[in-house]
């Protein structure tokens, strides 16, 4: 059964409402907005009747406060007035209300004015769970088309999107731009990570699979593929409409191999210019190519990997995210760890 705040100063109104919906609604009443943001620290209606002339906080300043936290923008609320106005209407939608009911209102507008809004709102959330788990799907199998492809960098792209869920996860703790992350949708962010060697799709099989060093023709057709990564996602964009769903992707397939200082490819970007989502992978990236087999280089340890990170900041890497990864490398370290049996243990057994 869903639940239903009714928030009104005036006691019969209460009781009228708890009357009128109390057969096909859990209704919780109250008779003020102080004690409605009481109970949402507990409880998570799904729809909220609001009075707007009540003493101390009125139900527009409740509405503004509501809309102002994102745990609690999402509660669709219905402005419950006696007298109103254009302006006043205006203000209240403007502020995020969804409809206004008028008082003395009549049980049977009532009752259908929030069927008709909370069934709404049900078919939102289901057809914004579908479109999210296409994207999720999308995101999969590119990364596995590109995974595949790249016989050296087997478990790559898992490896580096816990890195970065653990990165960003530390960055949020210690307040390291949070200001910027804060209206990112985190599991969309993280999902997306998985896109950022997407460029490699259009690299020759000889090239990508090249065992031993390449030459500086064959290196240079290698770092293209931050500049292809962006390009394919844009193209995805304009053919799908879906701008939100890839704008991260596209910054970190982009941007990953920009340095701190400048020195970096494709575009030779520096400090802050470098989105942070292409910083926050530079570490990833770049921690989970050291401490992993290549054949044109040796294995570092977790240690090893570590110190050549931290002796970079400042040129390679962004001074503060450095000092995040150097307070979480043990999780870094865990991570693989995980992972790594995760591969071996089904393999177990077999002879």
């Amino acid at each position: 059964m869903k639940t239903i705040f009714v928030v009104d100063d005036n006691d019969t109104n209460l009781s009228l409402a708890e009357e009128a919906l109390e057969n096909q609604y859990d209704v919780v009443t109250m008779s003020s907005a102080a004690r409605m943001f009481e109970l949402l620290e507990k409880i998570t209606p799904d729809l909220i009747l609001l009075d707007i002339k009540m003493p101390g906080m009125d139900g527009l300043e409740a509405l503004a406060l509501l809309k102002s936290d994102s745990s609690k923008a999402n509660i669709p609320v219905i402005l419950l007035t006696s007298l109103t106005t254009a302006s006043v209407e205006a203000h209240g939608f403007e502020l995020g209300a969804i409809d206004f009911i008028s008082k003395p209102f009549s049980t049977p507008v009532l009752l259908n004015r929030i069927k008709t809004h909370l069934d709404t709102d049900e078919l939102i959330r289901e057809r914004t769970s579908q479109i999210e788990q296409l994207q999720s799907g999308t995101v999969f199998v590119l990364a596995d088309i590109v995974e595949n492809r790249d016989k050296d960098t087997g478990g790559h792209i898992e490896r580096v999107t816990m890195y970065i869920e653990i990165l960003i996860s530390a960055m949020l703790v210690r307040k390291v731009y949070a200001g910027e992350m804060q209206d990112w949708d985190m599991e969309l962010v993280i999902s997306s990570a998985r896109l950022h060697d997407v460029g490699k799709i259009l690299i020759s099989d000889a090239i990508l699979n090249k065992r031993g060093p390449l030459d500086k023709e064959e290196y240079e057709i290698i770092k293209s593929h931050a500049i292809t990564g962006g390009q394919i996602i844009d193209q995805i964009m304009e053919r799908t409409g879906e701008v939100n769903f890839l704008h991260n992707a596209k910054l970190f397939a982009a941007y990953h191999h920009e340095n701190w200082d400048g020195s970096g490819y494709p575009y030779g970007l520096k400090g802050m210019d470098i989105p942070l989502q292409g910083r926050i992978m530079a570490i990833a990236d770049v921690y989970d190519a050291l401490v992993s087999e290549r054949p044109y280089k040796k294995v570092f340890s977790e240690e090893e990997a570590v110190n050549i990170i931290m002796s970079d900041i400042g040129k390679r890497f962004d001074p503060k995210i450095a000092d995040v990864f150097y307070d979480v490398k043990d999780q870094f370290k865990s991570a693989k760890a995980h992972l790594s049996e995760q591969v071996t243990l089904p393999q177990q057994g077999i002879k």
